[in-house]
Order: C-alpha cells, then structure tokens, then sequence
C-alpha cells in the first residue's frame, strides 16, 4: 500500500461504522492521521484500535452534527486538517405527503449545514498551507428519483452543488474538492433490512451491493495525491446503471429501491 498520505492529518466525520469507518481504515493504510468523528465513544474504541496498527496516529472527537454549536467546537478542537471527508450523513425514507418538518430539518442540519459549517471552518487553513483535500459523500439519489428519497436526495444535490462551488473558491490555492456518489452499500445498518437492501443491488449493473471498503477505497482515491488533477468532480461508485429492461430501471441507483422497507433509516455514525 502507498504512503502517499504520510504527515497528513484527516478528519473522518461518520467514521465509527460503515463506509465513514472504512474510509478512516483505508486513508491511515496510506499512512494518515485519522481524527475519527462518532457520537459513540464505545463504538469508537475497536476503530482506533484498527487505525493505530498502520503505525499512524488515531484520536475520537465526539460531536452531534445536528447541533450547529457542536459542529463549530469540532472544527476548533480538531485545528490542522489536510483532509476533511463529509460522510456522516441520515437517510429516512418517506414520501413527500409523509415527511414531517422534523425529519425535513433533520436532514437539512445534518447532510448539509454541517458539511458546510466544517468546509466553511476548515478549508481557509488549508488554503493558507497551499494544499488539501475535501471529499463529500453523495449518493445516487441526487441524481435519479426513488420513492421516498425526496428530502435526502436533495440534501447530497445540493452537495454536489457545493462540491463544484468550494472547488471554484478553494482550488486556486491548492485545495481540491470532490464527491462520491455511493451506490447501494452493505453496512452495519442497511444488514437489519435483510433481503428488502439487497433487492437495491439487483438494480445495478454489476447485480450486487457494495462493500463499505469499495466506497471507501474510492474516497482515498480522491484524497490522495493520486487524483491531483481532479477537482469539482463528483465520481460515481454506483455500480452501474443496467441497461433499459435488465433490471426494472435503476430506482436511483439502488437508494430508493427498498424504501418501501425501510421508512426510517439512519446510517450510522
């Protein structure tokens, strides 16, 4: 594995389970210093231990990303980042006559105030060293209609929109920022939903859900130097999308296609 990423510092939000825990596992293999973002100091324990046996630093920052106050504190006792990855994110599945206001601000605060409230604090010091890296986390659903994905695909559009707007503001001084846009995935919480989640892999090309570490392999891409020219982009790891008739059509690349099952759901953190 590269140690393209030694002497760097990266702040994971999300990273105590799922894709935010593999993505911290998959940028320390690559010789980083993982600030680990949860709200669970117990589920935290086993993924510092995981980082620390590459030999790099690992520390846990606890913080709810719904509380604009703690995000502010976040940024100031995390200080220098070179790579701030936005994972964290909710997901609750209702259709629009269904979704209350709660659940509506739910989303708003914490897949896309607190992303901008971390870029917002971060970034200005990586421009100042003249380098970083900023990777948002999206979603098929920003893109492709699904039942009951109304607010939340709106929240990782309008990311993606912002994606494209930090890389503008930020990239003259060597700060890039990108998206992935993750298919379907196999994580802690999307397992309790049994057959009606992997009904969602059947609806991409490659017939199958993906694996946390898949994702999170393409985020490290994005972070490391590997990508040095790719800037504003948003990188689909969706899987594919079948051709007209293959698979019923894609029902937002995967997002939406057990959401019948799955009214509230929340990827953990």
């Amino acid at each position: 594995m590269s140690n393209d990423l030694a002497r760097r510092t990266a702040l994971v939000t999300g990273a105590t389970a799922g894709i935010g825990r593999a993505t911290a596992l998959a940028l320390a293999a690559r010789g980083a210093d993982i600030v680990v973002h949860g709200r669970d100091k117990d589920r935290a324990a086993d993924t510092l231990q995981q980082i620390e046996a590459f030999g790099v630093t690992a520390r846990l920052e606890l913080a709810d990303l719904s509380d604009p106050a703690q995000v502010t504190a976040l940024t100031e006792r995390v200080g220098h980042v070179d790579i701030l990855v936005n994972n964290a994110g909710i997901f609750r599945f209702a259709r629009t006559a269904d979704t209350d206001p709660a659940t509506f601000d739910a989303h708003i605060a914490v897949n896309l105030r607190a992303p901008y409230l971390l870029v917002q604090a971060l970034a200005p010091g990586m421009a100042a060293r003249g380098h970083g890296a900023i990777v948002n986390l999206s979603s098929g659903a920003a893109t492709t209609p699904g039942p009951g994905s109304g607010i939340y695909g709106a929240t990782k559009a309008a990311l993606e929109s912002l994606t494209r707007v930090w890389a503008a503001e930020y990239g003259p001084d060597g700060v890039r920022v990108n998206a992935v846009a993750a298919g379907p995935t196999r994580t802690e919480g999307t397992a309790a939903y049994g057959d009606a989640f992997e009904a969602a892999g059947q609806s991409v090309a490659l017939r199958r859900l993906a694996d946390p570490e898949e994702i999170a392999a393409t985020v490290a891409f994005m972070a490391s130097p590997d990508a040095g020219y790719v800037n504003g982009a948003t990188l689909s790891a969706m899987g594919g999308q079948p051709a007209l008739g293959q698979a019923g059509g894609t029902a937002a690349a995967g997002d939406g296609a057990a959401a019948g099952a799955m009214r509230r759901r929340t990827r953990p953190s």
